[in-house]
Formats: C-alpha cells, structure tokens, sequence
C-alpha cells in the first residue's frame, strides 16, 4: 500500500516525507533516493562573499545548498507558475525549516518570486552528479 501526503499542495510519498524530515532534522547529507527536492526556496542578496570563497554576485544565477557540492548545477522549477531556471551551488543555506535552496535575486527573478520572497519549488540536479532526496 502506498500512501500520499499533500504538505503546501506538494505530494510526498509517506517514505520520502519520513526521510526527509529526518536528515533535515538531523542535518544528514543528501542520498540517492530520489532525482528531485521539493520545498521552499527563498532569495537573498546580502553578504560579501559565498561560502565558496567567491564575492557574492546577487545578479548571478546561483543558489545556496545545505549539501550540494560547490559548482553543482540545479535546476529551480516555481511549482506555482512553472518558471525555472539552472543556477550553481556556490553558498550554503538556507536555515530556515521547510526551506530546501536560497536563490539570488537575479535567478528569483527569473522564477518570478520577487514579490512573493518565497515559492514552492523542486529542484532537480543537471549534468548527472549528486541526486536529491524528495520529490522523485
């Protein structure tokens, strides 16, 4: 028997939400359950420099992580209107719960999420490289 739970107007099977509220409980890193993250994505443009080192760029298409390798690139879909974008993991974030990607302002723009400051989103990683636990 599968069972579906709809959090925010996302589904998550019963397995995935457990596995993810888990490692986001315990900050575990990122498996290979899953092609996909589903949650919320916020955006920023403060700071100086990226937790890669880099000088912080908020007109860049980058984005923050909690455990994506540094020059990962993801694509960002707004699950309210269908806009994505592809960005590259240079900074760590967010910390916020129920939060999976900070996006700067130049790609929430492009996700049209500047009002708004917050969207559902799903983030799937391009080019192979790490998989995402979430969604599916």
């Amino acid at each position: 028997m599968v069972v579906r739970v709809r959090v925010m107007g996302l589904r998550f099977g019963a397995l995935g939400l457990a596995v993810c509220a888990f490692g986001a409980a315990w900050g575990l890193p990122i498996d290979d359950a899953a092609a996909s993250q589903c949650g919320n994505a916020s955006w920023y443009k403060m700071g100086i420099r990226t937790a890669s080192g880099e000088p912080m760029n908020a007109a860049a298409l980058a984005a923050a992580h909690r455990t994506l390798p540094f020059g990962t690139r993801v694509r960002v879909e707004n699950l309210g209107n269908g806009r994505s974008v592809v960005v590259r993991i240079n900074d760590r974030g967010p910390f916020v719960s129920g939060r999976v990607i900070d996006v700067t302002q130049g790609a929430a723009e492009r996700l049209g999420m500047i009002a708004a400051g917050t969207a559902p989103v799903r983030v799937s990683v391009v080019d192979g490289g790490p998989r995402l636990t979430g969604c599916g």
